[in-house]
């Protein structure tokens, strides 16, 4: 039902580079450089996510076109006439 988040390489550097921020005092140059190489690696996820398309969005994507493709066929090959439509229940 729920995946589990599998933890990929980047992830567990910036959890390290972040767990490394707690073993320095606030404002050394070592918790300044493990701040700045938590922030690349963050800068880093975030371009490596938006690039990427799911195969949800394109499966869902195809369906649609698919649906409005044999929507289209049918009323190109199957007329409606004017006496079919006054068949049709309309909404109240």
């Amino acid at each position: 039902m729920f995946s589990r988040r599998v933890e990929s390489d980047l992830d567990r550097q910036i959890n390290r580079a972040l767990h490394d921020l707690s073993n320095h005092t606030i404002g050394s140059d070592k918790y300044l450089t493990s701040l700045n190489m938590a922030t690349e690696l963050t800068k880093l996820k975030k371009e490596q996510r938006s690039s990427a398309i799911s195969k949800d969005t394109i499966a869902v994507v195809a369906g649609n076109l698919l649906g409005i493709f044999m929507v289209i066929k049918h009323e190109s090959v199957n007329v409606v006439t004017s006496r079919a439509m006054s068949l049709l229940l309309k909404p109240k």
